[in-house]
């Protein structure tokens, strides 16, 4: 690519590799920006590189003052405001690209290069993720390198030396840009928050709205990331608690609302059986207050800069959405007893059904209360007969069951037979509500998959689960998941749900299933560790890092002190650095250099490029010098003049044999009579 720039005339040149620089930056939006201003974009900068390529005149002002004032009112009607992120992002791309056509000198060049510089942060507005910040770094070498090459004016420098200057300039500041990473004072993410937009693929949502969606779009996105301290569960009883479900109105199920209030909520009845589980988990953004912890913690998890509170259904919220990777430490007590032990006025809402609402599952439900093998049974043995109908009946765990009607429980227990989790859960919990056993639905996430390179367990969005809790008298809610009676292998580690393989992933698959698996393995790790050591580096890890280098209770003082005595440092390398630069060059030259100062003091006009037998002829002619026994430059000069002095120095420089070295010619230049 290089080499074909490099055979245009320069202007040319220069400008077509700014605009490959400038969509290099943008691209990563493309899928962020409105649709108009991708085109506009892309339009814009191959109009640019057209009229560089054929040396055409760029457009006037009344061009650019139409376009802007379009793209403008573009912004205006898609956002409905010039402020904000989405606004302000496409305005930025809008000028960056239509400056491109006023590019006539140096100085909007350089406008066009910060431009640029900012346009490229503000891909970090929508992604933090390594490969947003590989790209990032491929464009931050590109808008230096056409730095670098804007202040070569003279000739036609080619593009590779003004790469390896930029590169070079990067190394250099590369470890002061680390020192500021490891200890400038941590702030709040100045990047955006990702979209919601969950519904019709899996994962979480705070309602579950049964049958409205035909097919299930598996999502593989990681939604956490787990480190167990310690022996972890086993697979099958990692169940990650989320909204508990408990009102339905016939078609959706919603969570009870609730008040933030730190800690944990009057009601709570939790008893902790057993040693705790330790461990961590790296949790990505969701854009929802929602802390997720295994069943069941009696202690709120550390969570920086997080207040947390756990409601009455064991569920913990912060007291504000998840917007940016959140790293926090939590227990659980994988043995657990929750609710009340006995019938209390509060277990009646978990008892609502809609009036009218599915009357076929009611009138089944009258059926098995009916059946003398069923008489007088506990919640238990109900909640066991209606699994082993979900095992014996026929149904069937799919992604795509289509769209249900107005009575998702009938149609599901007496027609389709077919449904993923949600479907199954509410199902479950109506029949259950029906036999007269409260009943609600937990939504959350099972299973997870452990990374073999850095045992971290992956949970991803496709482990988005939905199961069901039964009150009974003297053991209070209990967990039941009525999808391990219908696909054993959806809660176990046989059958985990995959998501569509690409054709690259098809391909590798194919070719060599465990080099697919250790590559995608490798990945994620690498992926977990940018997140841990560089997008998760908190204010806590700060002054953890200067405990571990011996302050006894950090502060930010501290922390300042480190900076400053670090910058210090830094400048006085450089300065070390400078002066062993200087003592690098030519010493020859050097002292060819102080000889030239201290003839130009006594008013001689030394030229800067003279060589010594030029000055030596100088000095002589201006000098006069007709003492007897001295000679002409030809024949040679006596010892310890300095036109002697000179001969020799260029002598020891270019003749193939001398008597004099170069620490002897220093030496003699401080005892020679120079003029006054």
């Amino acid at each position: 690519m290089l080499s074909r720039l490099d055979a245009l005339p320069r202007e040319a040149r220069d400008t077509l590799f700014l605009l490959l620089v400038i969509a290099w930056v943008i691209l990563p939006q493309v899928g962020h920006l409105p649709l108009w201003c991708s085109l506009l974009a892309g339009a814009v900068l191959l109009w640019r590189g057209a009229l560089a390529v054929g040396a055409r005149p760029l457009p006037g002002r009344a061009w650019l003052l139409g376009l802007l004032t379009l793209t403008v009112a573009a912004t205006w009607l898609t956002h409905r405001t010039l402020l904000g992120r989405d606004a302000g992002v496409t305005l930025i791309v809008v000028l960056l690209t239509l400056k491109t056509l006023e590019l006539r000198a140096r100085r909007d060049a350089f406008v066009v290069f910060f431009l640029g510089f900012f346009t490229m942060l503000t891909n970090f507005f929508f992604s933090q993720s390594l490969l947003t910040a590989a790209a990032m770094l491929i464009a931050l070498g590109g808008l230096l390198t056409a730095l670098v090459n804007a202040h070569l004016p003279v000739g036609r420098p080619p593009l590779a030396q003004a790469a390896r200057m930029a590169a070079r300039m990067t190394l250099i500041g590369a470890p002061i840009m680390a020192a500021l990473f490891v200890l400038f004072p941590r702030l709040s993410p100045l990047w955006g928050i990702p979209s919601d937009a969950m519904t019709g693929r899996s994962g979480l949502s705070a309602q579950m709205q049964v049958g409205r969606i035909a097919s299930l779009a598996l999502d593989d996105s990681i939604a956490m990331r787990i480190q167990f301290k310690g022996a972890p569960p086993p697979q099958q009883a990692l169940y990650f608690r989320g909204p508990v479900l408990s009102s339905f109105d016939g078609r959706e199920w919603r969570a009870p609302l609730s008040t933030f209030a730190p800690g944990i909520q009057a009601g709570v009845e939790l008893l902790l059986i057993g040693p705790a589980l330790e461990y961590e988990v790296t949790l990505e953004p969701s854009n929802r207050p929602w802390i997720f912890v295994l069943d069941a913690t009696g202690v709120a998890p550390d969570t920086p800069g997080f207040e947390t509170m756990m409601t009455p259904e064991l569920q913990w919220l912060s007291n504000r959405p998840v917007t940016d990777i959140l790293r926090y430490r939590a227990q659980s007590h994988p043995d657990f007893r929750h609710g009340p032990r006995s019938p209390v006025p509060s277990l009646q809402r978990y008892l609502m059904l809609p009036p009218d609402s599915n009357p076929r599952t009611v009138a089944l439900a009258t059926a098995m209360r009916r059946d003398p093998g069923l008489a007088g049974a506990s919640p238990s043995a109900l909640a066991n007969a209606v699994l082993e109908r979900l095992r014996s009946g026929g149904y069937i765990y799919t992604l795509e069951p289509g769209t249900y009607g107005q009575h998702t429980a009938d149609e599901f227990w007496f027609d389709r037979k077919e449904g993923f989790c949600e479907h199954i859960a509410s199902s479950f919990v109506i029949l259950m509500r029906a036999l007269g056993v409260p009943s609600r639905v937990v939504t959350g996430y099972q299973g997870g998959e452990r990374n073999p390179v850095d045992g971290y367990w992956t949970v991803r969005q496709s482990d988005a689960h939905a199961w069901a809790e039964i009150w009974q008298s003297g053991a209070g809610w209990l967990r039941v998941d009525p999808t391990s009676a219908v696909s054993p292998g959806r809660v176990g580690g046989l059958q985990r749900l995959q998501p569509p393989r690409g054709v690259l992933d098809t391909a590798l698959v194919t070719l060599s299933p465990d080099m697919a698996a250790r590559l995608r393995a490798g990945w994620e790790a690498l992926n977990n560790g940018w997140n841990q050591w560089v997008l998760n580096y908190t204010q806590s890890r700060q002054l953890n890092l200067l405990k571990n280098i011996g302050f006894a209770s950090p502060s930010w003082e501290d922390l300042s002190y480190v900076l400053i005595g670090l910058l210090v440092l830094a400048s006085l390398i450089g300065a070390a650095w400078t002066l062993w630069e200087r003592s690098q060059h030519d010493p020859w030259l050097r002292l060819l250099e102080r000889a030239r100062r201290r003839l130009r003091k006594a008013g001689f006009d030394i030229p800067a490029a003279s060589p010594p037998r030029q000055i030596a002829a100088m000095l002589q002619a201006r000098q006069a010098l007709a003492s007897e026994g001295r000679r002409t430059c030809a024949e040679g000069t006596p010892s310890g003049s300095v036109e002697e002095w000179l001969l020799r120095l260029e002598a020891q420089r270019y003749a193939r044999s001398t008597d004099s070295t170069l620490s002897e010619l220093k030496r003699e230049f401080k005892q020679l009579a120079w003029p006054k």
